[in-house]
């Protein structure tokens, strides 16, 4: 099977993932297409939206689509490091008396990890999810064990409820490839979800795909080629956010006190060309990397105190950026 012939199977697959997922989440078209070109990007997602907005039940139906392993962690104060890793534990042998240390792992052992609620933890526990997120491996007590992969992070936050939360690090926040807003469902679709029973069990799902071929398609994907002109363009949209680069729009200057590094014009472009994919196409184009730009550079813009002051947040700034430089700049 040629390599056309098998970006067009992944847009076959993409198409009945989302008619699986429509059987269980109404509406939500765009966020699922985000989390789906975040797991076959291979990049971490976070999901910001009030509570009620089926963020952990559309992961959770997702896994049962993709036949992966899944695991919950809910991110509470008193959540320890160890708590997500795993530890190291001492047992006797029954008959010699000996004893030995055995790793009991934790839950980041996973194909698909919900931290719910991620910035309920302090930063010492988020911190646990930085090497794994990375690096795809987790080390406890001096020793280093490797994650199966496909590995992807799908973490929740609630934007309103701040008392007893913590801001997640800058370093973090750059792990995730995505920062996706979900916001409330339109007139017809919150009338067939109040149809719905409140506490209605997930139907049976047959699994599409599973994680040796969703491996197979996440490095097909890489190997997508992109023009010359597309990546100007995203480098030009990222540099573009820097109030220190002497071209920047006057608003940037003005709102912004840190803008996104270089990880953010990787994350366009393997973005775009994931998009691409979906869609059964080997064209990477400048509207592919526009569709993903709000998602990809929205967390890692850092307003300063006027923005605060003029109720101008990170997201309005993107969007004035995108305005700001044309497609055809």
């Amino acid at each position: 099977m040629d390599e056309i012939e098998t970006l067009k199977e992944i847009a076959r697959a993409k198409e009945k993932i989302v008619e699986e997922m429509h059987n269980v989440i109404v509406g939500q078209d765009e966020i699922i297409e985000k989390i789906l070109i975040g797991l076959f990007a291979g990049g971490h997602c976070l999901l910001v939206g009030v509570p009620g907005l089926a963020k952990t039940l559309m992961i959770r139906t997702l896994s049962k689509i993709l036949d992966l392993r899944f695991k919950r962690i809910q991110f509470t104060p008193d959540l320890m490091p160890s708590d997500i890793t795993g530890i190291d534990v001492i047992e006797e042998h029954p008959e010699t008396r000996q004893r030995a240390l055995r790793f009991i792992q934790g839950p980041i052992f996973a194909n698909l990890v919900l931290a719910d609620e991620i910035n309920r933890a302090p930063p010492k526990t988020q911190a646990a999810l930085l090497e794994a997120m990375q690096e795809y491996q987790v080390t406890v007590g001096g020793k280093t064990y490797v994650l199966e992969k496909p590995f992807l992070v799908l973490a929740t936050q609630n934007p309103i409820e701040l008392e007893g939360t913590y801001p997640l690090p800058e370093a973090q926040l750059d792990r995730f490839m995505f920062s996706i807003y979900l916001d409330y469902p339109d007139l017809e679709d919150e009338k067939e979800i109040a149809e719905h029973e409140i506490f209605q069990s997930i139907p049976e799902i047959p699994p599409v795909l599973n994680g040796e071929k969703i491996i197979y398609f996440q490095n097909l994907i890489r190997k997508i080629p992109v023009s010359d002109y597309v990546i100007e363009h995203s480098v030009n949209l990222v540099r573009n956010t820097r109030p220190n680069n002497g071209k920047c729009p006057e608003f940037i200057k003005n709102y912004v006190s840190w803008g996104a590094g270089p990880r953010a014009a990787q994350y366009l472009v393997l973005a775009a060309k994931t998009r691409a994919g979906l869609r059964g196409d080997v064209n990477v184009s400048i509207q592919d990397i526009r569709y993903v730009a709000q998602s990809v550079l929205r967390h890692r813009i850092f307003t300063n105190f006027t923005a605060d002051a003029d109720g101008i947040g990170a997201g309005e700034i993107v969007e004035e950026l995108l305005q700001e430089i044309p497609e055809s700049a």
